[in-house]
């Protein structure tokens, strides 16, 4: 076990990840979970000054421009979030000999492939806020130093805005949907991922200059369409009134084009840090177990 004074800056705690990293890291040591007052990844500045504050032994960076649609009409903005700051927490970090735990997205591959993506397969976005993800991983290479990056898929909880929420949510207005049945991936519980996330963290600090730096997919197995998610996330709360009809990308207009395959084969963090395997629907019955009440 690492040491219980360690000091750990945790950056998107209210977010959908980090507001459940702030108890699964909590027995790692003291946490700083500053708010966007205290530390705003579009100044750059207060995202340096805080590391170099607090000079923690562990920094976790759950922070970052989501919004998939809204970066294709605000470019710079999700630049500054997803691909400067975390520069800029990497420089930081490495000045302070701290680990840095940063997230990625799936969305940093094109969906071309039809086998699961590993960290070995390049990079080949094609929306901005896939651009901007992937140029975030590429500065924390550049950089170097003590960093983990941990690329996750579908993330959703009981907070913000994530489809599990949205299908539920319409589903009490309507007892037919249509989803999208032609986009794979792996959706991932948030609670699960913090979870796993607080294993590797406790294994970087106890193992020290272990040669555990890299880039990493954190996800279940198994795989399915946003489709097959639905059907499942309304069998888990009971709702068997609600019909699900499939239909293809094509009819749906987003601003961002969305890549139609983007598994991710989660065997190499299972064999570094020793993340116990789950299957996405098990997560989803987890989920279920834990959830009371949608609403916060």
């Amino acid at each position: 076990m690492p040491d219980a004074t360690a000091s750990v800056l945790l950056l998107g705690a209210t977010g959908q990840v980090g507001y459940a990293l702030r108890r699964t890291l909590a027995p790692l040591g003291a946490a700083y979970a500053p708010g966007r007052a205290a530390v705003d990844l579009t100044d750059l500045k207060s995202v340096r000054g805080a590391v170099r504050e607090l000079r923690p032994d562990l920094v976790v960076n759950a922070a970052a421009y989501t919004d998939v649609d809204g970066a294709e009409k605000e470019p710079e903005r999700a630049a500054r979030i997803n691909a400067e700051a975390p520069r800029v927490l990497a420089e930081a970090a490495r000045a302070v000999g701290a680990w840095l735990v940063h997230y990625s997205t799936d969305y940093v591959f094109g969906g071309s492939k039809r086998a699961p993506y590993t960290e070995a397969d390049a990079p080949s976005p094609i929306s901005v806020y896939g651009r901007t993800k992937r140029d975030g991983e590429a500065a924390i290479q550049a950089v170097g130093g003590r960093h983990v990056i941990l690329r996750t898929s579908w993330v959703y909880s009981r907070r913000r805005s994530n489809f599990v929420r949205t299908m539920l949510g319409l589903a009490r207005e309507n007892d037919r949907l249509t989803v999208v049945d032609d986009q794979i991936g792996v959706p991932t519980w948030a609670g699960w991922c913090a979870e796993a996330t607080a294993s590797v963290c406790e294994r970087l600090l106890a193992d020290g200059d272990a040669p555990k730096a890299g880039c990493y997919h954190l996800a279940g197995t198994g795989q399915t369409s946003w489709y097959g998610l639905a059907r499942a996330v309304f069998a888990q709360f009971g709702r068997t009134d609600v019909t699900v009809e499939p239909v293809s990308s094509g009819e749906y207009e987003t601003a961002a084009p969305r890549p139609a395959y983007t598994v991710l084969d989660s065997s190499r963090i299972r064999t570094a840090f020793r993340v116990p395997t789950t299957t996405w629907s098990e997560q989803l019955s987890r989920f279920r177990r834990h959830v009371t009440s949608l609403k916060d």
